[in-house]
């Protein structure tokens, strides 16, 4: 195992005290801290010893990352782990398909759009499903609820420029209704999105059970977003349970601190709640209209003092070893990076071991067994 040095991505709806309550430094902060990212993403990889994560992987793709990963991945890593401080509502969001990423990718760079150009949509060939679980209460927007239930809500705000929704959403077919409504919603111009946006939060300040339109008024004003979040189940975690982010899948993240991994990608298709770009024609495109009845993936157990939260995606596992004095085996063999989140924690994987304490992490190459032992709580991510 070795030591990893991680960078701190800041953005304007970071904490400026999670972060750092972390890794024990001092706050608030100076600057909002964000996300710390922990891996080999090219943006900003992690580093062992002061070389890129990237580097290391380069020079020995198959022994560090094993034959298998190398097979179905390519030489990088597929994953990325970040602990994810949200003191301030993310954009309203969607990740792409694998094939859809691809055929984005394709696309663009066929158009010479520059990469790091602000209007690009897909600055990589792979798609980004991702796993969140609250380190602390987390509040979240995921999926849509049912159709006929939103009606209903949106109904009590006696909005008269609502009414072509509420009657999209009362339709037969769930899908369909959801779509209708939906599209209807971000294709409106921009002086009757402003006007719908104003009336919907005039209507519901005093409203119970309307706060979110409210508080997602005030921040993004005569921004659809807001009116598009009342059509998604608001979600509140509890520490240890997670919501799970597969392609086409509508979120918002609204508040908290969490442990969040996905595959290695930076592909976001935004709609709203943002000042960045958002392409309505291509996130309509990949959304997927369906109802997500129950957001939230609980923890289950795998062995003593271990548990994980099981995603169908072979890019990632995620586990956690909770610590009081003892030893458990973390499962795999590698490629692995290793989070501390408290406590001090001793991890060997063989080849190499080392003392972690909260917010500091390993990277353990492919082919070893690796264990943890003393006390605390440590995030372990790796290969299916």
């Amino acid at each position: 195992m070795r030591l990893l040095e991680n960078p701190i991505r800041g953005y304007a709806w970071g904490s400026r005290t999670a972060l750092a309550a972390l890794q024990g430094r001092s706050a608030p902060t100076r600057e909002p801290e964000a996300e710390l990212w922990i891996g080999a993403h090219p943006d900003s990889p992690s580093a062992v010893g002061g070389t890129p994560l990237t580097e290391v992987i380069a020079g020995d793709p198959a022994g560090v990352l094993g034959a298998g990963p190398v097979a179905r991945f390519g030489e990088r890593l597929p994953f990325l782990l970040k602990v994810l401080a949200a003191a301030e509502p993310l954009s309203l969001q969607a990740h792409p398909t694998e094939e859809q990423a691809a055929a984005g990718f394709a696309a663009e760079e066929a158009a010479g759009k520059p990469r790091e150009a602000a209007d690009r949509n897909y600055r990589d060939p792979h798609h980004k499903p991702e796993l969140l679980v609250a380190l602390e209460p987390f509040e979240a927007l995921s999926g849509f609820r049912a159709p006929a239930a939103t009606a209903n809500l949106l109904a009590g705000l006696e909005v008269a420029g609502l009414a072509p929704t509420i009657a999209a959403l009362r339709g037969a077919d769930p899908g369909a209704a959801l779509r209708h409504a939906v599209t209807g919603l971000m294709e409106l111009g921009g002086a009757e999105r402003k006007a719908l946006v104003e009336d919907i939060v005039a209507a519901a300040r005093g409203r119970s059970g309307y706060e979110l339109a409210v508080a997602l008024g005030e921040r993004y004003p005569g921004d659809i977003g807001v009116v598009v979040a009342l059509l998604l189940n608001q979600v509140r975690l509890a520490p240890g349970e997670a919501i799970w982010l597969p392609a086409g899948n509508l979120h918002a993240y609204l508040r908290g601190t969490g442990v969040e991994i996905m595959a290695a990608s930076d592909n976001v298709l935004r709609g709203g709640l943002t000042p960045k770009h958002v392409d309505v024609p291509e996130l309509l495109r990949v959304l997927r209209f369906e109802v997500l009845a129950d957001p939230v993936v609980r923890p289950r157990e795998v062995a003593p003092g271990l548990v994980s939260w099981p995603v169908p995606v072979d890019e990632f596992v995620l586990h956690r070893a909770d610590l009081d004095g003892g030893e458990v085996t973390l499962p795999g063999h590698g490629p692995r990076v290793v989070l501390c989140l408290r406590g001090e924690v001793r991890v060997d994987d063989g080849a190499g071991e080392l003392v972690l304490t909260g917010g500091q992490a390993a990277f353990g190459a492919a082919g070893h067994t690796a264990t943890v032992s003393g006390t605390g709580q440590v995030y372990q991510a790796t290969t299916a």
